[in-house]
């Protein structure tokens, strides 16, 4: 007993749990795979191991982790002895191992995270509200009546605005799906200028993030001479621009994010209309089916696949936003969105609160998941009828 305890006084309880997951994880992987050996045959199994290891040590550790550390606070300024003893009571000239230090807290960031939730969605349905009256375009109202009807960005929580953001991004990032289908079709022509297009709509895709970023910077710059500024004037944006505005800084970014995505559409659907049974087109002119209904009914079952592929892209792509919001408005101007959040709140200028940052993420990872079953679940369905 003696020499366990030295053990767990020695790496810490924490990280030996994490050990003992990932142990645990892997004596599962590998009794799963001894069973698929009897059934299968050892050769298919055999090349699939070093993937299971692969995937248990980068993938479902780090989830573990981040999920324990979650139940914990933990920050950076907080660092004791692995013996427990805080670094104020060394004595002088004493030395010892430096562990990071954390207390169980349970749900505690969670419930940090959701505080004020029923406060942040009755603000929200009332400028919501005022947003779907137009009460406030009524030219028989008053100018002060007019700007108490007119809704405004509501005062949210940090993980709230985070949180609506992503909601945002995850709605308007879909409208890149209809666009580069529809730019899809229009290339799919045996055309010299088509063929020549091609290559272009690829281009935006193989971009950084960080260029398109500036670039898009460039084209919302408000000094003199900018190419936008007449149009931020007229809808009284003046010199703040898009980027600038509360709550319309978030359009901003997306329609940037619009860029590389619709061109990833693009050369999805590109790939499928030429996967396109003929015969089921002629088939379907032969019944009298033309125009969009051909399109409607033929063309568009069979990029299902396809159209598949780019929700999940899309869905993913939107909630995992970081790049563009930390570089074009380091999440000033009601922009911030929850992977930035994350990073602000882990290793930002005041961060360091390691805890809430992965309490953060793994709220994140389940959104996600529950997106990703959805849409395989559905792909099985499709797949089988």
């Amino acid at each position: 007993m003696s020499f366990l305890s030295d053990i767990w006084q020695a790496v810490g309880p924490t990280t030996l749990t994490l050990w003992l997951l990932l142990l645990v994880a892997v004596t599962v992987g590998a009794a799963l795979t001894v069973g698929r050996l009897v059934r299968y045959g050892p050769a298919r199994m055999l090349f699939l191991a070093p993937a299971f290891l692969l995937f248990g040590v980068f993938v479902l550790y780090p989830i573990g982790g981040s999920a324990w550390m979650s139940l914990h606070d933990v920050r950076a300024d907080r660092i004791i002895c692995s013996d427990g003893r805080e670094i104020a009571d060394l004595e002088t000239g004493e030395k010892c191992r430096r562990v990071q230090k954390m207390e169980f807290v349970g749900l505690d960031n969670y419930e940090r995270f959701f505080a004020k939730t029923p406060r942040n969605i009755k603000r929200l349905r009332k400028e919501f509200g005022k947003l779907l009256s137009f009460q406030y375009l009524n030219p028989t109202l008053t100018e002060k009546e007019r700007d108490k009807a007119k809704p405004v960005y509501p005062r949210l929580t940090d993980a709230a605005e985070a949180l609506m953001n992503n909601v945002i991004w995850l709605i308007l990032f879909q409208i890149a799906i209809p666009i580069g289908l529809a730019l899809a079709v229009l290339l799919n022509q045996n055309h010299f200028v088509t063929r020549l297009m091609k290559p272009m709509f690829f281009f935006p895709f193989v971009l950084s993030p960080t260029v398109i970023a500036f670039l898009f910077q460039f084209f919302y710059n408000t000094s003199d001479g900018a190419p936008l500024l007449w149009f931020f004037e007229a809808v009284g944006w003046g010199k703040d621009g898009v980027l600038g505005t509360n709550g319309w800084s978030n359009i901003g970014i997306i329609i940037a994010a619009w860029y590389p995505q619709i061109a990833y559409c693009v050369i999805i659907y590109l790939a499928g209309l030429t996967a396109i049974n003929s015969e089921l087109i002629e088939a379907g002119k032969l019944d009298g089916a033309s125009g969009f209904t051909l399109f409607r009914t033929i063309v568009m079952p069979q990029l299902w696949p396809a159209t598949f592929i780019c929700v999940v892209v899309t869905t993913i792509g939107a909630l995992r936003s970081f790049d563009l919001v930390h570089v074009m408005t380091v999440g000033g101007q009601k922009s911030e969105v929850l992977a930035r959040l994350m990073y602000e709140v882990g290793f930002g200028e005041n961060g360091g609160n390691y805890g809430y940052g992965a309490t953060i993420s793994v709220i994140l990872f389940l959104i996600m998941l529950v997106f990703i079953i959805f849409f395989v679940t559905n792909m099985i369905r499709q797949t089988d009828d």
